[in-house]
């Protein structure tokens, strides 16, 4: 694992709350058995497995809704999550999150935000670059870098639009990501169970945020969904997540749009999305030279990293090192960065190509 470890990696689908560690679910979910909210023993025995069974993943993230309603939980949970990827020398770091709120402690979906920055300005571990670098009213770039030589990484967040929710709730998020946009907020994601609502619902919010210049991300093809997955092909986004039930047709419009396909290859497994790995659709985009990249979802659920994602994806398609370098490398241009961010990797990756002599 260590070659992998080792190796630069751009991760960009990442759920937050997903990605939390075990530990401390344990510790949070140990205090709510104390608090009498859950029963301690029926949930321990799940969290300290690593390979869990869909109905057990399920169980986590309901006990992940539960403790997530906290804002120093969350602060927690973020600068845990940044400092765990920046460990497997992840350099870009693109986060999604739901906004939630909790009005029995006051939680707005703007005071979750402001709790999910605390978080990554906490960060101690790795120097943060999280403000977009023209930002007006922000010129200083990396305020949170103090020009060590110590390990960097970018950070970005994605605002997640719920499918359960209202066309008013997704123009709701849409402009808490405008508002936020100069702290580091670049995109919109749409998620959620695949099965609720109409896509159609959230359409205007999606295209006022691409309008204003969010990036936009669809989670599509979860389901077998046609017509769906069709008009979200047509929407043109600027990368789509997953893509796992499309028919002959959709594949085909998928590869004329040139759309990049964000790949969680152990999440799409466990969830039984795809039955088996060596009929996972990654090969064949793979072998079209269609863009993608390897994301791990939700590391923390499903008990991956993005090291193990790139060590799954080399035995079980026969990639060697080399090809698994350039597939990191070119995540650069699906990046919801600006160009001065993506000079700056491209750098890394090269000063890394030449280290490591591929």
């Amino acid at each position: 694992m260590e070659k992998w470890v080792s190796m630069p990696k751009v991760e960009l689908h990442a759920h937050l709350n997903g990605s939390i560690r075990d530990s401390t679910l344990l510790e949070l979910a140990r205090g709510l058995g104390e608090k009498g909210v859950i029963i301690f023993a029926d949930i321990e025995h799940v969290i300290q497995k690593d390979d869990r069974s869909l109905t057990e993943v399920f169980r986590l993230f309901d006990l992940i809704h539960i403790v997530t309603t906290d804002h120093k939980i969350i602060t927690r949970i973020t600068k845990e999550v940044i400092e765990d990827f920046a460990a497997e020398s992840v350099v870009y770091l693109e986060l999604r999150t739901t906004p939630k709120k909790n009005e029995s402690i006051g939680m707005t979906k703007h005071s979750y935000l402001e709790a999910v920055l605390e978080g990554i300005k906490a960060v101690s571990t790795v120097d943060v670059d999280f403000r977009p670098h023209d930002s007006e009213n922000f010129p200083h770039r990396n305020d949170t870098c103090n020009g060590s030589t110590r390990k960097k990484i970018y950070v970005r967040l994605l605002l997640s639009i719920d499918r359960r929710g209202t066309t008013e709730a997704a123009m709701e998020t849409v402009n808490l990501a405008l508002e936020m946009r100069d702290l580091g907020v670049v995109g919109i994601d749409l998620s959620g169970n695949p099965i609720m609502g109409e896509w159609t619902t959230y359409l205007p919010a999606l295209k006022f945020a691409r309008e204003q210049g969010l990036y936009v991300t669809l989670h599509c093809g979860e389901v077998p969904n046609p017509k769906e997955i069709r008009s979200m092909l047509d929407f043109l986004p600027q990368r789509i997540g997953h893509a796992c039930c499309f028919e002959e047709a959709e594949w085909e419009k998928l590869k004329s749009s040139n759309i990049p396909v964000e790949i969680c290859l152990t999440s799409n497994i466990r969830t039984n999305t795809i039955p088996s790995i060596d009929v996972h659709h990654f090969a064949d985009l793979y072998s079209k030279k269609h863009p993608l990249v390897l994301c791990t979802d939700d590391s923390g659920v499903f008990s991956t990293s993005l090291s193990n994602e790139y060590n799954l994806a080399a035995s079980a398609f026969g990639l060697g090192r080399r090809d698994i370098f350039k597939l990191t490398k070119n995540a650069v241009e699906y990046i919801f960065a600006d160009d001065g961010v993506k000079r700056e990797l491209k750098e890394i990756f090269s000063s890394a190509e030449q280290k490591l002599d591929l």
